[in-house]
């Protein structure tokens, strides 16, 4: 899995890179990452890669030509390039997005700035966009990061253990039931007794009941969701 980040701060990603999981990942050449700079293809003089908007408006856009150019030589360069866009105003990313994504060669994350990008450039470029919460960034590297992390969990080898993500929260529509490490006992706090009896069985119907509480106590809609399937 390699990703593509299109990004005028390839600073901002990189160092994500260094460390943990995703460092072991790349080390073993289970993903790759590489870095375009629009600001490279602009052929404005001033090395100018946003304009004001048409019909007014407060901020600055992304303009159309430095972004066609890059983004038409990572798809020479990658022809299974599949393109993303990090949105406010797209579906939200979900754990089932992650699991299909990280089934591809290639994603390219192209990240906004300023008040973001002229239109015509996702109409003709994405393959998907996405948002990761109902809020406002400066700027599209950190969702690009929040992805690229969650589809790396899902590519096969990146975690030491692949059980890890058969236990994890959304599997099944519902939230991970709560865990626990030693002691038993930690300023009168205590770790829930059926967990130290062995019973696997019961410990995994125990597991399921106290995810179904949590999830019916945080995210009630997923719950919901379960129902109907």
């Amino acid at each position: 899995m390699k990703f593509t980040f299109v990004t005028l701060f390839s600073n901002l990603i990189e160092p994500y890179f260094y460390d943990s999981i995703l460092k072991r990942a790349v080390e073993a050449n289970f993903i790759s990452y590489e870095f375009y700079n629009p600001r490279d293809f602009t052929k404005n003089k001033h090395l100018k890669v946003d304009a004001q908007m048409v019909g007014g408006g407060a901020g600055m856009l992304m303009t159309p030509q430095p972004l066609f150019d890059c983004l038409d030589e990572v798809k020479k360069k990658n022809p299974d390039a599949y393109i993303i866009f990090p949105l406010a105003a797209a579906k939200p990313f979900r754990q089932n997005d992650a699991k299909r994504l990280a089934k591809k060669q290639n994603i390219v994350f192209v990240s906004g700035r300023y008040e973001g990008i002229d239109e015509r450039v996702i109409e003709k470029y994405a393959n998907e966009v996405f948002s990761i919460g109902e809020f406002i960034l400066t700027g599209g590297e950190l969702p690009s990061l929040v992805m690229a992390d969650a589809i790396s969990r899902n590519v096969e080898g990146v975690l030491g253990n692949a059980d890890s993500l058969t236990m994890e929260s959304y599997e099944n529509n519902l939230l991970e039931a709560p865990s626990f490490t030693k002691p038993e006992k930690f300023e009168n706090l205590s770790v829930i007794k059926e967990f130290l009896k062995g019973n696997h069985s019961k410990i995994a119907d125990l597991k399921n009941n106290l995810a179904i509480c949590k999830t019916k106590y945080f995210r009630p809609g997923l719950v919901t969701k379960k129902k109907t399937k």
